[in-house]
């Protein structure tokens, strides 16, 4: 089946149609570097899928992609799951052996980075007997932009190559919060899916732009921000730094008229501080901002919106759902509620008890999910997917309930929640609390053995600039707004906390490197 114009039925085949109907407008920028538009991005697609076709990638072969948020990468990635290969983005601060952990993992056939390379993922690939190939884009006076790749320079037409739904186009990891990371292939249709959902719930059209702050090679920032807005015809700007920049992220914004932009609570703090201590002579006009991939404290929101004079929008996403899974509205389109991830976009989301009945309004249980943007299952992992697939739903991990007007509550992760003496207690509800306090930034709690209770709380927290605040005011502060037996027990206070690569904060980590100081 081939897409058409009126109905594309691949991410390939959309991004083909977005370049015909706005072949002028502005689709990439680089702070001071590039401006590329949807009609040059597609050329540079196809001309570097057929030298990757020429060079003798197959469909369903794995490549795997090394590198900052750069042009490069994007053209990579779009010219890959144009080949029908498969594209693996992995994190360039890896160590040699966690390169060589995911390009085996993956079962990668070729290693894609910049000019500048990457010595360990190098060492990792050339240990694997893996090909490894340097793009850099070029641009002369004059000139469009070409890319160049360390390959053969044969050249074959990738028109013939017809790109299917079914095709896997992505292969990622799970963060692995609670575990080892699982292999978490996404087809062409999943894509497509998810793109769909993101630009109908925020309304993203030609119109809008934004500046990417998140890694690529995680679904936050490749299919929130990237690809969505690809998608719809939109713009999107780089940081010349080839990574989220405090110092430069609202002149870029203004720069490029962004009318939007996402990230974790964690940056979204960072530009708060900064906003606080150093604020900008201008700020652009926002439709909203958006706070995904981590619980959003009300008090943080609170803050946000007033500083910016945009709705904040909090969602929920995992890589398992091609990111996104719920959000709140526009609000045009409805309320936004604080401590709430919204409504379900696009697909069913039940909640369900241990033996798979769906619960009523108010009650607790797994969110389970199920839609075309859903992954098939986890590579070569049969206990995980039958775990994952249970009574025909996917299950997400997390506990959470509906309110009365159909919006969605995070209690925590079943792994995570705090099981103290028999009462469950959400660590996000003990954050949300430590976050109300003006003087705290940062704040996580998370469980930890003890013989009386089975577990106990404690809670780390990082203060904001210029406060001198103490373990004995916060604990004041908590047990005037938490019940008692939610109070933690003890306070680390500190200037940094563990976190994954894309701002997640993991409450694992955190336990043992706090644990571990006792």
């Amino acid at each position: 089946m081939k897409d058409t114009f009126q109905t594309p039925i691949t991410l390939t085949g959309l991004l083909r149609h977005v370049a015909a109907k706005f072949p002028s407008r502005r689709a990439i920028s680089v702070a001071a570097k590039y401006d590329i538009t949807h009609s040059r991005l597609h050329h540079l697609t196809e001309s570097t899928a057929a030298r990757l076709v020429a060079a003798g990638i197959k469909p369903g072969d794995v490549v795997a992609l090394v590198f900052p948020n750069t042009v490069e990468f994007v053209v990579m990635f779009l010219a890959v799951i144009r080949a029908r290969a498969t594209a693996a983005p992995l994190n360039p601060a890896y160590t040699a052996d966690e390169f060589e952990f995911y390009l085996s993992d993956s079962d990668s056939k070729l290693l894609v980075t910049s000019l500048e390379g990457n010595t360990p993922a190098q060492a990792a690939a050339s240990k694997l007997n893996i090909a490894h190939a340097a793009a850099s884009l070029t641009q002369s006076e004059n000139e469009e932009a070409e890319l160049s790749l360390s390959l053969s320079h044969s050249f074959d037409s990738v028109e013939s190559l017809v790109n299917d739904p079914a095709d896997v186009a992505l292969f990622l990891h799970t963060s692995g919060t609670t575990s080892r990371p699982k292999g978490v292939p996404l087809t062409q249709d999943n894509l497509l899916s998810s793109v769909r959902n993101i630009d109908s719930v925020y309304r993203l059209t030609e119109s809008d732009s934004t500046v990417i702050v998140l890694p690529l090679f995680h679904v936050h920032g490749l299919i929130a921000g990237l690809l969505s807005s690809l998608g719809a015809g939109a713009a999107v700007a780089l940081p010349a730094a080839g990574r989220f920049s405090a110092s430069a992220f609202w002149k870029d914004m203004v720069k490029y008229n962004a009318t939007w932009y996402t990230a974790v609570p964690t940056i979204h703090q960072i530009i708060l501080d900064r906003h606080f201590n150093n604020p900008e002579p201008v700020y652009p006009r926002l439709r909203f901002i958006r706070s995904c991939s981590a619980s959003l404290a009300p008090a943080i929101m609170g803050r946000l919106e007033e500083a910016f004079s945009a709705p904040v929008l909090e969602a929920y996403a995992m890589t398992e759902a091609s990111h996104l899974m719920a959000s709140n509205p526009l609000p045009q389109d409805g309320p936004h509620k604080a401590g709430s991830v919204g409504k379900p976009v696009g697909q069913e989301m039940g909640i369900l008890d241990e033996s798979g009945r769906v619960q009523e309004v108010g009650v607790s249980g797994e969110v389970c999910i199920r839609g075309s943007n859903v992954t098939k299952g986890y590579k070569n992992n049969v206990g995980a997917n039958t775990a994952a697939f249970q009574f025909d739903w996917f299950h997400t991990g997390d506990i959470g309930y509906f309110d009365s007007d159909g919006y969605l509550h995070l209690v925590g992760r079943i792994k995570e929640l705090i099981n103290r003496g028999g009462e469950k207690i959400s660590p996000i509800e003990v954050d949300a609390v430590l976050l109300s306090h003006q003087d705290i930034a940062q704040a996580v709690a998370f469980g930890v053995p003890d013989p009386k209770y089975g577990e106990e709380i404690y809670c780390a927290v990082i203060p904001r600039e210029g406060s001198n605040i103490d373990e004995a005011e916060l604990l004041r502060y908590s047990k005037k707004n938490l019940a008692s037996f939610k109070v933690p027990k003890k306070v680390f206070i500190t200037d940094a906390l563990p976190k994954t690569a894309t701002g997640k904060i993991l409450r694992r980590l955190v336990a043992e490197h706090f644990v571990s100081q006792i």
